[in-house]
C-alpha cells in the first residue's frame, strides 16, 4: 500500500517543516509556559490533572470515563462529584457521581455557578460536536461538573477546577465523537448488508423481467406476420405500430436499467465500505463502446429538449478502437456527471466564424509523455458552448460543495465535479478545466498504455 493512502485524503508525508506553523507552535508552547507559571498549581494539583490525563487514555468505553472524571476530584481532593450530559435542549441527566444520595439538580446552570457549597461548572461542545446533535442545547452547553462540599469558594480554587473541568470537556468530546463515529460505521457495515440483500440481488432479477417482456414483445411481432395484409390490413398496421413502440421504449428502459445497475453494482460495493474509501477495480475495456456511447444514450434525449447539438469536434473519435484500463463504472459515472452538468449548463455561444451555436463536444486526443514517469496520457474532453467561466470559479471547480456564480436555477449539489476529480485520481490521472472560443472544456487525463 502506498503510505500516503494510509494518511487519508488531505495528509501528505513530512517534508520541510513550514516555518510560519513552527513559529506559531513555538509561540504558544511559550503563552503555556506562561500560563501555567501564573496558575501557580500545587503538586497535588498537578497530579490531578496528570492522573486524570492518563486514565481518560487509558480507559476506552465512556462509562469507564465518567467514573474517572468523578473520582479524580473524590479521592485526591475528596469532594463529591456530578456529571451531567445534555438530552434535550434544556434537560440534562447525571451520567456518573461519587455518592447515591442528595438531590439531582433539576436545572443545571448555563454560566459557572457556586451556590450552597456546591460549585457547576458547564461544559460547553464547538461547532464539530454540537452540529451532530439531534437538538441544539441552549448555549451550546452540553454537560455540567458539580463538585461539593466546598465551604469556601478561592479564585485558585475556582481556576484550578475550572482547568480541570475544561479537560474533561475536551476528552468527553473527542469520546462523544468517537462513539458517534463508531455507530455510523456500524450503521454502514448493517447498511451494506441490507443493500446487498435488499437492492443489488433484487435489482438481478429485473433482468429476468426485461426478458420475459422481451419475449412479449416479439410475440406481437409473430401475431404481425401471421395476419394477412389483404384482408385485416388496419389490425396490422396497428400491430405494426404498436411493436415499434414498444421496441423503442423498451430499449430505452432497459438502457437505463443496464446503466443503474452499473452505478449501484459500483458505488454500493462491499470493499468501498470496508476500507473507508472508493476500491478502483481496472479491467481492458472499450471507451467508445463500453463507457461513452452508454452515457450519451441515457442524457441524448434531454439534449434533444434543451436543443443542445452533440458533436465530435473535441479531438474527434478514432478510427481505431480506443482501450484503456480503467474501472468501468466509475469511469462511465465520471461520464455521467460532465454529461449531466452539459445538459444544465450548455448555452447559445457565438462562434469564431460569427455564427451562433449551441453544441455539447466530446471526444480525445494523445498527450505525449504527459506523466513524470513518462506516460503518455489519453486527454478525454467534454466542451460545452456558453460563456467562460471566471477566474475564480475556475480555481474551486473541482472542489467539494462548490457551485459556480452561472448556475442560475439549475439543481445541483456542488459534488459531482469532486467526485470526477475523486475518480480520475484514483486512477493516476488529472483533472482541468480550459476555456476555449465560445465555451468552456471540462477534460480529464489517464495514464495511457500498458500499465
Amino acid at each position: 500500500m502506498n503510505p500516503t493512502d494510509m494518511l487519508g485524503e488531505g495528509l501528505s508525508l513530512a517534508s520541510e517543516p513550514d516555518p510560519d506553523r513552527l513559529l506559531s507552535i513555538q509561540r504558544r508552547i511559550h503563552e503555556k509556559m506562561d500560563d501555567y507559571k501564573d496558575y501557580s498549581f500545587s503538586a497535588t494539583e498537578k497530579r490531578a490533572l496528570m492522573i486524570f490525563f492518563d486514565l481518560a487514555q487509558e480507559f476506552d468505553s465512556l462509562e469507564e470515563f465518567f467514573t474517572i472524571c468523578t473520582a479524580v476530584p473524590k479521592f485526591i481532593f475528596d469532594l463529591d462529584c456530578r456529571l451531567y450530559l445534555a438530552i434535550g435542549p434544556d434537560e440534562f441527566i447525571p451520567v456518573g457521581r461519587t455518592e447515591n444520595r442528595g438531590l439531582i439538580c433539576s436545572a443545571v446552570p448555563l454560566e459557572k455557578t457556586f451556590m450552597s457549597r456546591h460549585l457547576f461548572i458547564p461544559i460547553r461542545g464547538n461547532i464539530e460536536l454540537v452540529d451532530q446533535l439531534p437538538f441544539k442545547p441552549a448555549g451550546d452547553v452540553i454537560g455540567c461538573f458539580e463538585l461539593y462540599p466546598i465551604d469556601k469558594l478561592s479564585s485558585h480554587q475556582s481556576l484550578f477546577f475550572e482547568k480541570f473541568v475544561n479537560r474533561v470537556g475536551f476528552q468527553l468530546h473527542n469520546k462523544l465523537l468517537r462513539r458517534k463515529g463508531q455507530e455510523h460505521l456500524d450503521f454502514v457495515r448493517n447498511l451494506v448488508k441490507d443493500v446487498g440483500h435488499n437492492v443489488i440481488v433484487p435489482n438481478m432479477y429485473f433482468k429476468l423481467f426485461y426478458n420475459r417482456l422481451r419475449d412479449r414483445i416479439e410475440n406481437i411481432s409473430r401475431l404481425r406476420h401471421s395476419l394477412d395484409s389483404k384482408e385485416k390490413p388496419q389490425i396490422k398496421a396497428e400491430l405494426e405500430e404498436m411493436y415499434n413502440g414498444l421496441v423503442s421504449q423498451f430499449n430505452e428502459i432497459h438502457s437505463h436499467y443496464e446503466q443503474t445497475s452499473l452505478f449501484l453494482e459500483t458505488l454500493l460495493r462491499r470493499q468501498h465500505f470496508e476500507e473507508g474509501r472508493y476500491i478502483v477495480e481496472k479491467r481492458p475495456c472499450n471507451l467508445l463502446k463500453q463507457i461513452i456511447e452508454p452515457q450519451l444514450e441515457r442524457y441524448r434525449s434531454r439534449f434533444e429538449e434543451r436543443g443542445i447539438r452533440l458533436d465530435i469536434s473535441m479531438g474527434g473519435i478514432p478510427d481505431r478502437e480506443v482501450r484503456i484500463v480503467a474501472d468501468i463504472g466509475l469511469i462511465s459515472q465520471v461520464y455521467a456527471n460532465l454529461f449531466s452538468n452539459a445538459v444544465k449548463y450548455t448555452r447559445e455561444a457565438t462562434m469564431p466564424d460569427g455564427r451562433n451555436d449551441k453544441f455539447t463536444a466530446y471526444g480525445w486526443e494523445m498527450v505525449p509523455d504527459f506523466f513524470n514517469n513518462g506516460w503518455d496520457g489519453l486527454k478525454l474532453n467534454v466542451f460545452t458552448t456558453g460563456p467562460h467561466l471566471s477566474t475564480e470559479d475556475r480555481d474551486k471547480l473541482f472542489q467539494a460543495g462548490f457551485r459556480s456564480e452561472n448556475v442560475g436555477n439549475e439543481y445541483g449539489s456542488g459534488h459531482g465535479l469532486f467526485f470526477v476529480r475523486q475518480v480520475v485520481e484514483l486512477h493516476g490521472g488529472k483533472v482541468g478545466y480550459e476555456p476555449h472560443d465560445g465555451g468552456n472544456n471540462f477534460y480529464f487525463i489517464l495514464p495511457f498504455g500498458d500499465h
